[in-house]
């Protein structure tokens, strides 16, 4: 599908987003000849910059962040001619004057102004874009998460965003749905017949996502302060992928038929109890320790850290999806810094056989569990039982996999690429509507509230490790194990 001209305005167009992801996403589509002849890219900033001198910026801080696999000298000099840099402060109604001037009144030009801006300016920016005649029936806007703070404030952001722009032209953007695991999960999961009649409480023990990372906090301590594991990463990346796992059929790929099967599944989930939060909710804040061998600080003493932060940086959560088809299947969800692993991955595993026929008792056969990997290494597996070589019936437990860089040899789209794309398409099946995003936080807010009430601390666990022990608790109740606690030692 060609894409029509545009002007992209990108709000925080000197920011670390911009230079490490946006603009060398749009470097590979100009790349592979996706972008119309006279598309625009428009990066706005604060600081009193000519064109020539932000160029530079680009060639320093987000040129690094291109493969030199993909880099060309000539592509990358096309890229730059449609960039352009404007000064101005997006608070101030009177500034929107050079974007005005900047931006082509054409009525044929898609208009995409993309808001890498703190959500508290996510308001003001549109209405200024409003009052300056720029959001017109043409135009789009997207949104960069967190989308709010909490359920009142994404209320609030929805509502007056909503004053401005249409539905169909607000695209809230969660890059973890544009990763092409989480596209071949859809395909696997409404493409095949062979998982579907499986795909149920009658089959499946439990689902387990986890996504780690073995860094800290870095440069991100002012942020990251007022928003913690919770909101940074399980309100929406784990939340939108244990709605794809979890949905029912939609009846097209079409957006709202896809987003009204995601929003059943937030509406389905369990709510939390005065109970339940205390037993099914571990939060945890990493200490020194030791990741791949180098010596790294407790969060409280990264720099610019609050000495006594009560901020979480692991959450692990238990939680089912009251459905016909999910009832008892427990979920189990899992986010930290400074783990032992960096790694996103989905577990489907199913139940034990009923009985054995062979020599092993059924204590020896491990559970069948379908692994979606969406990095570092993208791919399925899908760990079965079988035979050894020789004499004798001795089963052992075996991994098929299908690694999609090695079946698939064309070039990979990174998340943002196809996001970006979509936007520019209008298509919207990848981002949250309204109703999606409410609905998360109206599930993840009592969790915050039993944390402002409560007077204990996150749990410490050491950096280079899998979190707090509770979290190893919190599955082990149930007689089951984390899929890295479960691997068997090499």
């Amino acid at each position: 599908m060609a894409l029509a001209e545009f002007d992209l305005a990108i709000f925080g167009g000197t920011g670390d987003l911009s230079m490490r992801k946006l603009l060398p996403a749009m470097y590979s589509r100009d790349r592979a000849n996706d972008l119309p002849p006279n598309a625009r890219i428009l990066c706005i900033g604060r600081h009193e910059l000519s064109n020539d001198a932000f160029l530079q910026q680009l060639d320093k801080d987000a040129r690094p962040h291109i493969s030199m696999e993909i880099f060309e000298p000539a592509v990358w000099e096309r890229l730059c001619k449609r960039i352009q840099y404007v000064a101005m402060d997006a608070t101030d109604a009177k500034s929107y004057k050079a974007l005005v001037a900047a931006m082509r009144p054409d009525p044929t030009v898609t208009n995409v102004f993309y808001l890498a801006t703190p959500p508290a300016l996510f308001s003001k920016i549109c209405r200024n874009l409003s009052s300056s005649g720029l959001a017109t029936p043409n135009s789009r806007v997207v949104l960069e998460k967190p989308l709010g703070r909490d359920l009142a404030s994404a209320k609030q952001i929805n509502a007056e965003v909503g004053k401005i722009f249409s539905e169909s032209q607000i695209f809230r953007i969660d890059h973890y749905l544009g990763k092409e695991t989480v596209q071949n999960l859809l395909a696997l999961r409404f493409g095949n017949v062979l998982f579907e009649p499986l795909w149920r409480r009658e089959w499946i023990s439990d689902v387990q996502i986890t996504i780690a990372e073995e860094l800290g906090v870095g440069n991100r301590m002012g942020y990251y302060e007022s928003s913690g594991a919770l909101r940074d990463m399980l309100q929406n990346h784990l939340l939108q992928l244990l709605c794809i796992v979890a949905m029912e059929p939609p009846v097209s790929i079409t957006s709202d038929a896809v987003r009204d099967e995601k929003l059943k599944v937030l509406r389905s989930l369990k709510r939390f109890t005065p109970v339940s939060l205390a037993q099914n909710v571990v939060r945890g804040q990493y200490r020194a320790g030791h990741v791949n061998g180098i010596a790294v600080p407790g969060y409280r003493k990264e720099q610019d850290a609050d000495p006594h932060s009560r901020t979480e940086t692991f959450v692990a959560i238990k939680t089912e999806v009251d459905t016909w088809r999910w009832a008892g299947v427990p979920f189990y969800l899992r986010t930290g810094k400074r783990m032992a692993d960096s790694l996103a991955e989905i577990v489907i595993r199913f139940k034990k056989i009923p009985h054995s026929i062979f020599t092993q008792p059924n204590s020896s056969f491990e559970s069948n569990c379908l692994v979606i990997r969406l990095q570092p290494d993208e791919g399925l597996h899908l760990n079965l039982m079988a035979k050894t070589p020789g004499d004798g019936m001795r089963l052992k437990p075996v991994e098929l996999e299908l690694n999609f860089r090695e079946s698939f040899k064309a070039p990979r789209m990174e998340a943002y690429e196809r996001l970006l794309l979509d936007v520019l398409r209008g298509q919207l099946t990848l981002f949250m509507r309204s109703d999606e995003l409410e609905a998360a936080w109206e599930w993840v807010e009592p969790i915050l509230d039993y944390w402002e009430q409560e007077e204990n601390e996150p749990i410490p666990y050491s950096a280079g490790t899998w979190g707090p022990a509770a979290a190893s608790a919190l599955i082990g109740r149930d007689g089951l194990q984390w899929r890295e606690e479960a691997l068997p030692e090499v």
